[in-house]
């Protein structure tokens, strides 16, 4: 899911961190002081979580999380995501530092769309509702990430095209996965603490 330095063209580039940009600056005017070790809790999640890794080209595959971070921290996902993908650019050489605009547009966009169309439904919903939304924002927020990369590479050369399918098939079982593991997820937290389902930013109006 991560794209190394040199692998995407500069307008590809350009354009990822412009989002990036875009996006962090909004999630951080949405966070509320009350909601900030929850932001920095799926910050470390992230960054745990997609440090075991399979290489697939000049990306890779792996858990990233992004669905659950999604429902929990809403449009203030950005820069939790960023700062975990920063901290392993430069301790472990994982990504890169001239992609992180790309990388973080990749994981986070995912992570809010699921967000905005998971979550209404999250908050009505009971018993196995609540493992099926989970499901779906999880596999969703991946499948939607990998087609990014995909696409990610793919418009910076028709050399990657290859590599961008073998990207996207490669996390059918990513899918799956994180699909299970963010149902199980959200159906403890709405059982012992639901506050934390609602988008950090908004803690402070229902706490």
């Amino acid at each position: 899911m991560h794209i190394v330095d040199g692998a995407l063209s500069s307008e590809v580039v350009v354009t990822g961190a412009v989002l990036a940009v875009a996006g962090i600056s909004y999630g951080l005017r949405k966070i509320d002081i009350d909601a900030m070790p929850r932001v920095a809790m799926m910050s470390a999640v992230f960054f745990v979580a997609s440090l075991i890794h399979v290489p697939v080209g000049p990306s890779s595959a792996h858990l990233i999380v992004n669905g659950l971070a999604g429902l929990m921290l809403g449009w203030s996902v950005f820069p939790a995501i960023f700062i975990g993908l920063l901290l392993q650019a430069v301790f472990f050489g994982f990504g890169g530092i001239t992609v992180l605009g790309v990388n973080t547009v990749n994981i986070a966009l995912p992570a809010v769309l699921m967000w905005w169309l998971v979550s209404p439904f999250l908050a009505r919903a009971e018993g196995k509702l609540v493992l099926l939304a989970g499901f779906v924002a999880g596999s969703g927020a991946i499948a939607l990430s990998s087609v990014m990369v995909g696409l990610s590479l793919a418009a910076s050369g028709q050399e990657f095209v290859p590599t961008a399918k073998l990207v996207v098939i490669s996390h059918i079982p990513v899918m799956v996965v994180e699909g299970i593991l963010t149902a199980a997820a959200v159906h403890l937290v709405k059982k012992v603490r639901p506050v934390m389902l609602a988008p950090a930013g908004s803690l402070r109006s229902v706490a």
